[in-house]
């Protein structure tokens, strides 16, 4: 993300945990952040604060990625530059001010911690380099 955030406190919390996890008191607000609804999840059951549509990855990026022809090392650039458009830049800015508040936990449908666009976005929101996602 091009702006500076070093105003961000050390003990803002943002975690990454799997919709169908149950809902742990601890989780703070509770954000999905896929763009598609998952499946065999109910709303009641998802317990979600927010569904944060705007901060995922573009139909067309996501279907690249989950198709193969998009690699991960380059899906997360192209991730990475689509976050700094409206209005997912917005959406990032709203993450970011309620994880000044407490913590926020990124939900998403897949099951796969190592690949998921959520780490991109967690990034993002904290305004922090993971050094483990490609440049």
């Amino acid at each position: 993300m091009s702006s500076d955030r070093t105003d961000l406190p050390a003990a803002c919390d943002v975690v990454i945990k799997g919709v169908r996890e149950e809902p742990a008191p601890d989780d703070g607000r509770r954000v999905l952040v896929d763009r598609l609804w998952p499946r065999g999840v109910s709303r009641g059951r998802a317990a979600l604060d927010e569904w944060a549509k705007d901060a995922t990855p573009s139909t067309a990026l996501r279907r690249a990625f989950h198709s193969g022809d998009l690699d991960w090392d380059r899906f997360v650039p192209a991730y990475r530059a689509e976050l700094e458009e409206p209005p997912a830049r917005e959406a990032v800015e709203g993450l970011r001010a309620e994880a000044l508040s407490g913590r926020v936990t990124l939900l998403i449908a897949g099951h796969d911690r190592v690949r998921t666009h959520a780490r991109v976005l967690r990034e993002a929101i904290l305004g922090v380099d993971d050094p483990d996602l490609p440049r």
